[in-house]
């Protein structure tokens, strides 16, 4: 199939990293691998951080990319779908459908997502488009039951379909689990928001652990940093590691010499790091919230302590620093979980399928 890509959030050139980044990348991998052509059809960035600001010329330039695609598409010919990643409340796709109309092309969305508390401003013309969108579209592809819920509840006849996240697996499988006795490992970017909050519980759970052995390793930076590091200042020397920031391979490596993984995953729609940890055989440590609990399976690859409460994030933590036994049999689920259900192959499997059904269907 020829596929136009398009992420309205983030493109996957955008310089900033990130996990919408990331998953944009992986899902154009996963489309290569299955042998589709596939172009990044557009960089046009619609995100809106708030719902008072209106950005200035974003409709000029969403009209402008559409003229210049519908006489590339007449001169080349057109796509057989586009894909659109992650439209939201702040990022709408206000390209595709239009020619997807004027072309007969069908439409895909994976992670959309519609949040009745968001119409707010601007957000809720965005949403409304959203949701016609969504309810006309030949698949919308949802990485978590919350999302998929959310979509059938406002959308009871679209076509949804379930699509697990998933990650490269093979940079951290290739390395060998060595764990160092009391390594916890954090990969977060430092910014405001949901990032900070998780911070500041992970920081208040540590503080309970007191000066035991153990060592926390962050792999992460961003404009929060003096903030972050300020929250475990009070730690003695030497017991929390700034790496900073680190390339992948390099983050394998890191991951590989630790114990556990520790986020407390606040707002998080899924996390693909905590797949990356357990690929790389490390148990997870997190707070049942948001999308942490569709990549971590309680119990089997971690413990999920309740949302907010620092004692009870702390005691996992103990717990599995001091149950060799239990950490080291999660080790094992980990990774076997990850390469089963999250690995790009059988990701790039299950997207072909459900692609080439929906444009059958599409043309019937």
């Amino acid at each position: 199939m020829k596929i136009a890509f398009y992420a309205p959030l983030k493109s996957p050139n955008h310089p900033v990293p990130s996990g919408d980044r990331l998953m944009a990348r992986l899902l154009l991998r996963a489309l290569i691998l299955a042998g589709h052509e596939v172009e990044i059809a557009s960089e046009l960035r619609s995100f809106h951080a708030s719902p008072d600001v209106v950005l200035p010329d974003l409709q000029v330039s969403a009209t402008a990319e559409v003229t210049r695609l519908a006489a590339l598409y007449q001169d080349q010919g057109r796509p057989d779908i586009w894909f659109c990643y992650h439209p939201y409340y702040k990022a709408p796709d206000l390209i595709g459908p239009l020619l997807c109309q004027q072309f007969g092309m069908a439409y895909v969305t994976a992670e959309a997502s519609y949040s009745h508390r968001r119409n707010l401003g601007v957000w809720t013309d965005f949403q409304a488009q959203l949701l016609d969108h969504v309810k006309t579209a030949a698949l919308n592809l949802c990485f978590t039951a919350r999302d998929f819920l959310g979509l059938e509840a406002v959308a009871p006849n679209a076509h949804l379909a379930r699509l697990a996240p998933f990650i490269d697996a093979a940079p951290f499988v290739s390395c060998a689990p060595l764990p160092q006795p009391g390594v916890l490992a954090t990969v977060a970017m430092m910014r405001p928001g949901d990032k900070m909050s998780s911070y500041t519980a992970l920081a208040q759970a540590l503080t309970k652990l007191g000066d035991g052995p153990w060592r926390l390793r962050v792999v992460g930076d961003g404009p929060c940093r003096d903030e972050v590091q300020a929250l475990f200042s009070h730690f003695a020397p030497g017991q929390i590691e700034w790496l900073g920031e680190q390339p992948p391979e390099r983050v394998a490596e890191i991951l590989s010499t630790a114990s556990l993984y520790v986020w407390p995953g606040h707002g998080e729609a899924y996390g693909l790091a905590y797949l990356e940890a357990q690929a790389a055989g490390l148990p997870v440590v997190a707070e049942a919230v948001a999308g942490v609990p569709e990549v971590v399976a309680a119990g089997i690859t971690g413990l999920l302590a309740p949302p907010g409460d620092a004692d009870a994030l702390a005691a996992s933590v103990a717990e599995l620093l001091n149950n060799g036994a239990l950490r080291g049999t999660m080790a094992v689920a980990a990774r076997a979980r990850v390469k089963m259900h999250h690995g790009l192959e059988a990701a790039s499997e299950r997207l072909s399928i459900l692609l080439q059904e929906a444009l059958e269907k599409h043309h019937v």
